[in-house]
């Protein structure tokens, strides 16, 4: 449970003073690619025991600012900023060496990292193993009441963005940004078009799968998009209250009657006076997933500051009609033809239909051409399309395992060099 703030409550960051960036990995064989669910053995060569935190050393020391954690899985591990980042220029320099820490560590035990969404041929049901270690109360009731072992929770990578906000007023700015902002990121982000070693209808599996992980809760995702309420006593009462009502029969001992229950894209955490953006399928390498940051960020500051249309307006926005067009972007990622006129009025489109990957290109365009760190990567990006489109670029036909072996092969390449997929 949240713990009550004096009125008017405060948090000293405010909006966009800083970031927290999370990236999840998957650990797999050297050569096969198959999961390997070792996390606490890295842990253990890193830090000496499996705990469930790691503070790299940086590159002048110990305390580094990248941080490394377990997740549900053990075939997962994640690599996190260790405290609020004020910029994110030089973060993907800081992951990258991070990776490579992790590949050198690995190497010895067969092993390596594996970038995108979702592994391309694991079976949740036969290989899923869960975290063992610290925390693990918190799996054990997950695994209790949803039974962790399906590719919604054994198989699925994304990386978050913490944006900060420093009261009511900033929150709800943020919160009313990022329900406008959600159904477009699968445009961007999509990375998991395979699935149990087939192509698949949907570019963004991971979404799908993530959406419909806890249907015995159903509150706990709802429509992903969030509800418009926009103050933190509409928060507690509409989302987090209703929430709690249903898990209580399940759950009655309160284990997961806390912020972090919420599963919806944004997920706001009054814990720590932060939004956490939990839609991006993580990418290919850390360059692309902060470039991507970077691009999501600046929309975002544009939006709070009303830069197209008032923040009444986007409060006006229904969830239902945000729920339809992410349910298209799941499918169709940067080719789905966006129609709902509200939403890209939010964005200073007069007249639709139009192409998801068009409207990323005019915002791109608009807000920050030639930034002279994000600008060749995102261009590049834009121009290729989705790492989801650029794996499907490469089979002319449905994917043979050897096939899918190259493929994934050259993406764990690209990982460990801190390059694009050229697709």
């Amino acid at each position: 449970m949240t713990d009550p703030l004096p009125e008017p409550w405060s948090f000293p960051l405010r909006l966009f003073d800083a970031f927290g960036i999370e990236m999840e990995y998957m650990i797999v064989d050297r050569q096969t690619l198959d999961v390997m669910p070792i996390c606490d053995d890295l842990f253990r060569a890193a830090a000496g025991s499996a705990v469930s935190e790691f503070e790299a050393d940086g590159p002048d020391g110990p305390d580094g600012p990248i941080a490394w954690s377990n997740e549900l899985a053990l075939h997962v591990v994640e690599l996190k900023t260790s405290r609020p980042a004020h910029g994110l220029d030089g973060l993907e320099t800081e992951f990258q060496r991070n990776v490579r820490r992790v590949n050198q560590l690995l190497e010895p035990m067969g092993a390596r990292l594996l970038p995108t969404a979702m592994h391309p041929w694991m079976d949740p049901d036969r290989e899923t193993r869960l975290w063992t270690h610290e925390y693990n109360e918190v799996y054990r009731a997950y695994d209790r009441i949803f039974g962790c072992r399906g590719h919604g929770w054994g198989n699925l990578q994304s990386t978050h963005i913490n944006l900060p906000f420093g009261d009511e007023g900033e929150f709800g700015r943020l919160y009313a940004a990022l329900r406008l902002i959600l159904p477009l990121l699968p445009c961007l982000a999509a990375s998991s078009p395979i699935i149990a070693g087939g192509w698949s209808p949907m570019r963004c599996n991971r979404m799908e799968v993530y959406r419909n992980n806890a249907r015995r809760v159903p509150l706990m995702a709802g429509l992903v998009v969030p509800e418009p309420v926009f103050t933190r006593r509409g928060f507690e009462q509409e989302v987090l209250g209703k929430l709690y009502d249903q898990l209580r029969p399940l759950d009655p001992e309160g284990i997961l009657q806390h912020e972090f229950a919420n599963a919806r894209g944004a997920m706001a955490r009054f814990d720590r006076g932060a939004i956490e953006i939990r839609v991006l399928d993580i990418q290919e390498c850390p360059m692309a997933d902060l470039a991507i940051a970077a691009l999501i960020t600046e929309v975002v500051r544009a939006v709070t500051a009303e830069h197209w249309c008032s923040y009444a307006e986007q409060q006006q926005v229904e969830t239902e009609a945000l729920h339809a067009v992410l349910l298209d972007t799941i499918r169709d990622a940067e080719h789905t033809r966006i129609h709902n006129r509200e939403l890209l009025s939010a964005f200073g489109i007069s007249s639709g239909p139009v192409w998801a990957a068009d409207l990323w290109s005019k915002l791109y365009s608009e807000l920050m051409p030639g930034h002279p760190v994000w600008s060749p990567t995102l261009e590049r990006m834009l121009d290729r399309g989705t790492l989801a489109s650029a794996i499907g670029r490469r089979f002319s036909a449905p994917p043979s395992p050897a096939a899918l072996l190259d493929v994934y092969r050259e993406l764990a390449d690209c990982l460990d060099r801190g390059v694009l997929f050229a697709g």
